[in-house]
């Protein structure tokens, strides 16, 4: 029995000694050729930056005019400028100021996207904007266009007054929530 377990133990280490061998051929073999590397990456779907809990203060004239919190930020940077765009894909708080730096309105939403060449916001899921008279707005999509000053959107819309609730499908408003438009109006309830 003696010659077969030697045997068993030889052709068992010959076998260790081929696979190492084997393996480290392999493993010199390898090369990391950025180019190469690159064919199996599409850069422009990641982000190029990426944050969590920011905090972001826009202002004017030295004055705050805007802040906005989100607890997640990505960049990402496109080949056509046009199609940039910055993600806060896990909600965003925005608080809105006056000159007297007073809060004017407030918005959230669970998702939103900033489309910085035609400095538009897209919020999108539960959305709610509330003005300084406590007026509230309720919707799923909300469209903000930073240079026409202007919130919109085409989807289902409720607003809630001190006095009534607005339903309608779709909506046109200052960026203040002050002054605005409910098209398609379904109905008032008294409240």
């Amino acid at each position: 029995m003696k010659p077969q377990l030697l045997d068993f133990k030889l052709k068992n280490r010959i076998l260790h000694i081929i696979l190492f061998v084997f393996g480290t051929s392999l493993f010199f073999s390898c090369e990391n050729s950025i180019e190469k590397v690159n064919v199996f990456i599409d850069k422009e779907k990641e982000p190029i930056a990426v944050a969590d809990k920011i905090e972001i203060i826009y202002t004017e004239n030295g004055n705050p005019n805007m802040q906005l919190k989100a607890q997640s930020f990505k960049r990402f940077d496109k080949e056509n400028e046009e199609d940039s765009y910055s993600l806060f894909d896990k909600g965003i708080n925005i608080l809105f100021y006056d000159e007297k730096k007073n809060v004017t309105s407030s918005m959230k939403a669970n998702k939103a996207k900033y489309i910085d060449k035609q400095k538009l916001w897209e919020a999108t899921g539960d959305v709610v904007v509330v003005n300084v008279d406590g007026e509230v707005l309720n919707t799923e999509v909300l469209f903000w266009n930073e240079e026409k000053e202007t919130l919109y959107s085409e989807e289902h819309v409720r607003i809630k007054t001190q006095d009534e609730i607005l339903y309608g499908n779709g909506f046109e408003s200052n960026q203040t929530f002050t002054k605005y438009r409910i098209k398609k109006l379904k109905g008032t309830v008294a409240l």
